[in-house]
């Protein structure tokens, strides 16, 4: 069975406020303010929360010394825990792409580097959990993305065929895994990093939730 897995944050979802938010939750328990913005750090926000902890570090003149996001890093999973969906949306037409793929029988599943249980409760919150016949985060198996293992058992745990998968992310990290697992990968154009896809020559460049069936349907025949 063929299955489409799918990165969630900057691929799915824009979730780079309330990762901006959570980390300004911990720059002002640290006296410094807000230091980042959703609006010119989202690509920091979307390479988690330990980079986005020591972007501000960097802003404060401090080393992003280890302790010290070590000290924060719980503090910002608490803080974004309690406001998870405030600002984070779909990005335009991703849930009906995931319906369409469904109707088309592709098994669906989300593979992230993102917590297991945040990227559960964000799902859940936005009425969007049931979608996916399987989740897998960054601490679901011993390993994460780049390393092939979690790809594949999103697909497994889905029902489908891990070697008749393919992965629909927005950063190197989600082209690696592709290439690892030897499956395609579709890289989205309209994420924080979306003008860098290109360049990674991926399968196929989704600019449009709307053409990825159709896609799915060429790279998985």
């Amino acid at each position: 069975m063929r299955s489409i897995v799918f990165d969630l944050d900057g691929t799915l979802a824009d979730t780079s406020g309330d990762l901006v938010a959570a980390a300004n939750v911990c720059f002002r328990q640290m006296g410094a303010g807000d230091l980042l913005s959703a609006g010119s750090d989202a690509g920091t926000a979307l390479q988690g929360g330990r980079a986005m902890l020591a972007l501000g570090l960097e802003r404060m003149g401090r080393l992003p010394d280890a302790a010290v996001l070590d000290e924060y890093y719980p503090i910002l999973l608490d803080a974004y825990a309690e406001a998870i969906d405030t600002h984070t949306v779909f990005y335009p037409g991703a849930l009906d792409a995931v319906e369409a793929l469904r109707s088309a029988d592709f098994k669906v599943a989300i593979c992230t580097n993102k917590p297991e249980y945040l990227a559960r409760l964000l799902l859940a919150n936005m009425g969007a959990l049931d979608l996916f016949g399987a989740l897998i985060g960054a601490d679901t198996l011993a390993v994460r993305k780049p390393d092939p293992e979690p790809l594949r058992e999103a697909a497994r745990r889905a029902g489908g065929d891990p070697a008749r998968c393919l992965l629909v992310g927005d950063t190197i990290t989600d082209h690696t895994t592709a290439r690892a697992a030897g499956v395609p990968s579709v890289l989205v154009t309209f994420g924080p990093n979306g003008a860098d896809m290109a360049g990674l020559m991926p399968d196929a460049l989704l600019d449009d939730f709307a053409d990825l069936p159709a896609a799915a349907l060429r790279l998985l025949p």
